[in-house]
């Protein structure tokens, strides 16, 4: 029994081309002499619609777009669409063949939690997807599962089982799984267990590309009843996984390297990005630091070096060395770069503000001024010329306000705002091992970080101290308390603390960022602006 499971890339809301996809790669699928073709939760539609669910004829999109494929069904097919029935609305898989819909099924588990809001759209389907199907003249009884079923740690309905219990041959996961940089991981290790558990083959077609913040890794897979993968799909890319399910052959399981993780799901989120919104050139700041050169990296590997300009904008603080480093990256990414000075420009500014500023002493307002003398820069070339603003914050700064409102935060798209500090080094140091080279300067990686916003000027965190604690109070959720018994000093804790609950603010209005991990700024952390709670 050969089974295909196709893991495609949709864009949200085309319907055309997303039925154009499905057929195409159906029909390669059974020209490869498929018995059982697979695809995607929700892939007639993209992942995830939110309230595009409420607009007029949307839904009914969605049905229509699965009778057609339906209608171009001859052996078995499998896909994720919406439907509606007596004003409710359902996440289902339908199995097609022959013309027809001949079985649907709707999700019982909505996750509600971190990224999801899925109850506030759909109802939870009453029935397990158990069904019989014939494959390649083989009867065959099947279990359907949507993405949420197979995670029902926190249920207690426990969907796999529950198949398995009324005999279920064979599972099949349709996902829409967002990466981060735990999930492959954890994805392997449930899946295991509920093998193991039941004694099934399992079938797991996840969908691959991004869409807003949200990055899908792909990695498809396809178990025997032993737990050994038998099929297994590329990270981060369309593919199609052809599998014997009476194979013997047993598949070397991937093993996920970290670094390269990260920056491959980078780089799928701004090619996306840039595709799905159709911009086709990049536009970002060079400073010679470690944030811009990775940013700049993962741009021309995603967008190709000729859609990439840098611009360098040295004020009478710049060091000799941010504009060398900047150049050395420039040439060996092959990227166009410019120079815009500002110093006079800051001058004419800060000589405009002196009536207002009278003989206060010089403070962050002043230095602010070159920060946001340079986003109004980058925007006036993106608007001139249509190109898109990477910022190039990462997410320690992020958290900590260390980061200029319409300034240096200006932008369409914030490229690593979901590494922390020391993700960026380590990140950039995988670069330069990948490439064999130092491709990002060794200059930009080694030097101490700095804003170059005043004289001799240096970030004021030890960022080696400082992103742990970050990423315990954002990701992990510690309690001051938490960290304060660990041994941490009290007053280090509650100014991290009180920095990440003071900029808020900030952050509502930072351009959108990609996430990659399990807890990133965005649509899975929402926080009240006004906020007098302290944990």
């Amino acid at each position: 029994m050969k089974i295909a499971l196709c893991q495609v890339n949709p864009k949200l809301g085309n319907f055309t081309y997303n039925l154009n996809k499905v057929k195409s790669f159906y029909e390669k699928a059974i020209k490869a002499g498929a018995e059982l073709v697979i695809f995607p939760e929700m892939v007639v539609c993209g992942y995830p619609p939110q309230d595009l669910i409420w607009e007029n004829g949307f839904v009914s999109a969605c049905e229509s777009s699965i009778q057609t494929i339906a209608s171009f069904s001859k052996i078995p097919l499998i896909a994720g669409f919406i439907r509606k029935e007596k004003n409710k609305i359902f996440n289902s898989a339908a199995l097609c063949r022959n013309g027809e819909i001949v079985f649907i099924y709707d999700k019982m588990l909505l996750p509600t939690y971190d990224v999801f809001d899925e109850d506030r759209y759909f109802s939870p389907g009453k029935n397990v997807g158990l069904t019989e199907v014939d494959i390649g003249g083989r009867p065959k009884k099947i279990g359907i599962q949507i993405c949420e079923d197979l995670w029902d740690m926190d249920y207690e309905l426990k969907v796999t089982n529950e198949l398995a219990q009324r005999g279920a041959q064979m599972i099949i996961n349709i996902s829409a799984s967002p990466f981060h940089d735990e999930q492959p991981q954890i994805r392997k290790t449930l899946i295991e267990e509920k093998i193991s558990e039941t004694n099934t083959h399992f079938v797991y077609c996840n969908l691959v590309g991004a869409q807003d913040e949200l990055i899908f890794d792909g990695n498809s897979v396809v178990y025997n009843n032993n737990g050994e993968v038998i099929g297994s799909g590329q990270s981060f890319s369309e593919d199609i996984v052809f599998v014997n399910m009476d194979s013997t052959n047993i598949i070397t399981e991937q093993v996920f390297n970290r670094e390269e993780s990260l920056y491959s799901a980078l780089c799928l989120g701004v090619k996306d990005y840039f595709d799905k919104t159709g911009h086709k050139k990049a536009v970002m700041g060079l400073s010679g630091g470690i944030d811009s050169s990775l940013t700049a990296c993962i741009a021309v590997d995603a967008l190709g070096e000729e859609n990439v300009w840098g611009i360098t904008m040295p004020s009478e603080f710049s060091s000799e060395h941010s504009l060398t480093d900047s150049e050395k990256l420039a040439q060996n990414l092959g990227i166009s770069v410019r120079s815009i000075p500002i110093e006079k420009l800051v001058n004419d500014i800060t000589r405009s503000l002196k009536p207002i500023f009278k003989n206060a002493p010089p403070s962050v307002a002043e230095e602010n001024i070159q920060a946001r003398i340079r986003g109004l820069l980058l925007m006036a070339i993106s608007n001139k010329f249509g190109w898109l603003v990477l910022t190039t914050g990462n997410k320690t700064e992020l958290a900590l306000g260390y980061c200029t409102l319409y300034g240096d935060m200006n932008g369409g798209l914030a490229v690593i705002s979901d590494l922390s500090k020391q993700e960026v080094y380590a990140v950039s140091r995988w670069v330069n091992e990948s490439a064999g080279f130092d491709r990002i300067p060794e200059d930009c990686i080694t030097k101490p970080p700095s804003a170059e916003l005043a004289p001799d000027q240096r970030d004021p965190f030890d960022y080696d101290v400082v992103s742990p604690i970050v990423e315990s109070i954002v990701q992990d959720r510690l309690s001051i308390n938490d960290l304060l018994q660990q041994g941490l000093k009290s007053s280090l804790v509650l100014d991290i603390a009180g920095r990440i609950r003071l900029n808020e603010y900030k952050r509502r209005q930072a351009a959108p960022g990609l996430r990659v991990s399990s807890k990133a700024f965005g649509i899975g952390r929402r926080y009240p602006i006004i906020n007098h709670y302290k944990k």
